[in-house]
């Protein structure tokens, strides 16, 4: 028999705090779905995710056909970040019409691929665009997968007069999916030439900008824009009347391009059809708030079910509620112990746990009420 001490007094030990603590989940990954040609093959092969940090370096890889390279560049104008690019081939067929078709099935299926890239190269894309491949049936595609990677997406807004536009807009219902009309001019770095690039690639890199150094609360509307020198067709747009073609553009829930000191996007606006979610801040609030709590609770999974777990779980959350109050991304929340909790639930190992919260809106509109009034006359005299 070994000889083994046996304890006989006090053994100290340490306890692993009661709370834990729910860091937001990762939200400036991107993911996009291009064509080229003439890409490197070994760098982006078809059909596969490719993961980057800075996509300027990968620019020379990406060739001078397709997409590829125009949306690099712009995503790489808001300096380095995070994302996946899926190459997929172009279409063939015939007509016009049947090459466009297919290409839609190929560029479908890359959107497919951004779903699975948790899996393949552990980044979940958040932001999500086809550049310049996004037709209708694409940018449908697009809101699906926003819905379900809790990302956010753009698409480009067909039609040329705001009616049109409106015609467009109603096909879609996707919270996650926001649409862009007309389209931006840039300088290729490769060809030095200025070219019309693609207003849903601005539109990742500044969110994903947005998201490193603002926060998930901010809109894309109303930022200044890099990397981009023109507007292709720009519309009519005056800040104090909304009677204008961009005041039509925005009322169809249509984010619209202007230049005012910079060029930058204008509207706030989502497809969605639950007025809870119109603005694209309430949307990707709802998608984080709801992410990081589901994360970060995975440490309290299969722990006894007993004392005093159900408020820790509760106080965890609440100091997540506190810090992005403070930080001023949220306006309010609070989490609780939610009613139905019954002997019968909880001895079957369920729990249930409920939370409010108030998104930050944008001021999306300020009304400046002006007066002519005498009363600045009855002193005029005295003082002349």
């Amino acid at each position: 028999m070994a000889l083994t001490p046996r304890p006989h007094g006090i053994t100290p030990e340490e306890v692993a705090a009661r709370n834990v603590y729910l860091a937001i989940v990762a939200t400036s990954i991107w993911g996009v779905v291009c064509t080229s040609t003439d890409a490197d093959p070994d760098v982006f092969p078809l059909n596969t995710v490719v993961s980057m940090t800075d996509p300027e370096s990968f620019i020379a890889d990406a060739g001078l056909e397709g997409t590829l390279s125009l949306t690099l560049q712009a995503i790489a104008a808001f300096g380095p970040s995070t994302g996946v690019v899926v190459r997929v081939a172009e279409g063939v067929g015939a007509t016009p019409a049947e090459i466009t078709a297919s290409r839609d099935v190929n560029v479908i299926a890359g959107i497919a691929k951004l779903r699975v890239a948790e899996q393949a190269v552990q980044l979940r894309p958040r932001i999500l665009a086809a550049p310049g491949l996004d037709t209708q049936p694409v940018a449908d595609a697009l809101g699906d997968a926003g819905a379900r990677l809790s990302a956010i997406a753009y698409a480009t807004a067909e039609g040329d007069t705001p009616a049109e536009v409106k015609t467009y807009r109603d096909n879609f219902t996707q919270r996650e999916l926001i649409l862009i009309d007309r389209t931006f001019k840039a300088t290729d770095a490769v060809s030095a030439l200025i070219v019309s690039t693609f207003a849903p690639a601005v539109a990742v890199g500044v969110r994903a900008y947005l998201d490193r150094t603002v926060g998930y609360h901010k809109t894309i509307s109303n930022v200044v824009l890099e990397g981009v020198v023109g507007i292709e067709n720009p519309r009519e747009w005056d800040l104090g009347s909304a009677q204008t073609e961009m005041g039509l553009i925005n009322g169809a829930d249509v984010t619209g391009l202007i230049w005012r000191d910079g060029y930058r996007f204008w509207g706030n606006r989502t497809c969605s059809v639950d007025p809870r979610y119109a603005f694209e801040s309430a949307v990707r609030t709802n998608q984080l708030v709801r992410d990081t709590i589901v994360e970060g609770l995975f440490p309290y999974i299969d722990q006894p079910l007993i004392g005093s777990l159900p408020n820790d779980i509760v106080e965890s959350i609440n100091k997540l509620f506190r810090r992005e109050v403070s930080a001023g991304r949220l306006v309010g929340a609070i989490a609780f112990i939610a009613p139905g909790n019954t002997k019968e639930t909880l001895a079957a190992g369920k729990l249930k746990i409920g939370y409010r919260f108030t998104h930050a809106a944008p001021l999306e509109e300020l009304s400046v009420a002006n007066e002519i009034t005498d009363e600045f006359y009855a002193d005029f005299a005295v003082a002349a």
